[in-house]
């Protein structure tokens, strides 16, 4: 028996970047910062985490996630080797994920503070939430 999981609580490094496959599926791929105290000397450990959602939970972290943003990600531990523009072999570890939970700032008030930044009246309700 074996278990592959991880779970974080963290806070995105930079927007999701969403790209499609020939075939039309949707891959986001985005940072997570999680902190783990202070180190000897007094500094702020921080482990950064490579994440990647695919289909609709990839569209969904493209839509409402945005640099800064707390979440919880729940998925699974995965290692791709791949050649640098270099030629040199390199090995990446990302977590794939499952399961993605926005903490913090309600989930309607991202898409309104967007459309109220370009002049548009939104009205959202918990219908509109995909989760």
């Amino acid at each position: 028996m074996s278990l592959n999981k991880a779970m974080l609580i963290g806070r995105l490094g930079r927007d999701p970047e969403t790209k499609y496959t020939p075939s039309g599926k949707a891959v986001a791929t985005f940072s997570v910062a999680t902190d783990e105290g202070k180190d000897k000397d007094g500094k702020k450990k921080t482990e950064w985490h490579k994440v990647v959602a695919w289909e609709k939970l990839a569209e969904i972290c493209q839509q409402y996630l945005r640099k800064g943003s707390l979440v919880f990600i729940e998925g699974r531990l995965t290692t791709r080797k791949y050649k640098s523009k270099s030629g040199e072999d390199r090995t990446s570890t990302e977590i794939v994920c499952s399961t993605m939970r926005m903490l913090g700032d309600k989930p309607a008030e991202m898409p309104v503070a967007a459309a109220k930044a370009n002049g548009a009246a939104v009205n959202i309700t918990d219908e509109d939430i995909p989760f």
